[in-house]
């Protein structure tokens, strides 16, 4: 192997998937019991229409702690302008695109196909076994 390959063996399939009308409160009990930094939003048609990271879920959770009470949907919180990685590109490829962005995980497509998810951790550690 080399960084030359692709992210399909690297890319999370199992992780939690949320809907846009899916309660916040219930979101952010999944992110927890989970233990993922984020999760893709994915509507009825089963197209990619957003990401809920743990900093999107700050902002409910200190209100409902605050006021007692959980309020809004995924799709009140969510981050709508997606950053995707493709499945084809390299690993190296997504090594710059975590330099470029301080994100946690990548929502990764195929085609226009939401695959999975590629956490920094786990690219992180296949760099690590490369070297």
């Amino acid at each position: 192997m080399s960084a030359h390959e692709t992210l399909h063996t690297l890319v999370r399939t199992d992780g939690p998937v949320l809907a846009p009308d899916m309660p916040i409160r219930r979101a952010v009990a999944m992110l927890v019991a989970e233990r993922v930094s984020a999760a893709p939003v994915i509507d009825d048609s089963g197209a990619l229409v957003g990401i809920l990271s743990q900093k999107d879920c700050f902002r409910p959770t200190l209100n409902a702690s605050y006021y007692q009470e959980w309020k809004g949907n995924v799709v009140d919180f969510m981050t709508a302008r997606v950053v995707t990685l493709s499945a084809g590109i390299d690993i190296a490829e997504a090594a710059e695109a975590f330099v470029a962005h301080s994100h946690r995980a990548f929502p990764v497509l195929e085609g226009d196909r939401f695959l999975g998810m590629l956490h920094r951790s786990d690219l992180l550690q296949r760099l690590v076994e490369l070297s």
